[in-house]
């Protein structure tokens, strides 16, 4: 699957649990919607990636991918130590300029 360099350094940030590397992939103001809260900017994000690593230890296999414009929507199998692992999310990406503008992730 051919994904866009962000997502693909993302995915490779997540699996190796690597929280500031996973920032990096987003914009300086961007938004992250996620289980019904909102994260702004990378520290928030930083910080909301390192929480759910620490406690789930998550995983990503990316399964599809659709685009249309500047959205993406990754469809991934996502597997931790979690009720229910594995499950798969969708993640719908706004990306401008080579950096995540907002993330939603849903299921």
């Amino acid at each position: 699957m051919n994904l866009p360099k962000v997502i693909t350094d993302l995915i490779k940030a997540q699996d190796k649990h690597d929280n500031v590397a996973y920032a990096e992939c987003f914009s300086e103001n961007a938004i992250v919607f996620d289980e019904g809260k909102i994260h702004k900017g990378r520290t928030e994000i930083r910080q909301w990636i390192a929480e759910g690593n620490e406690k789930y230890g998550t995983v990503m296999k990316p399964l599809a991918l659709t685009e249309k414009d500047s959205t993406s929507v990754l469809s991934t199998e996502i597997s931790g130590t979690f009720p229910g692992s594995p499950i798969v999310l969708n993640f719908n990406f706004e990306i401008a300029d080579g950096l995540i503008q907002s993330l939603k992730v849903t299921d």
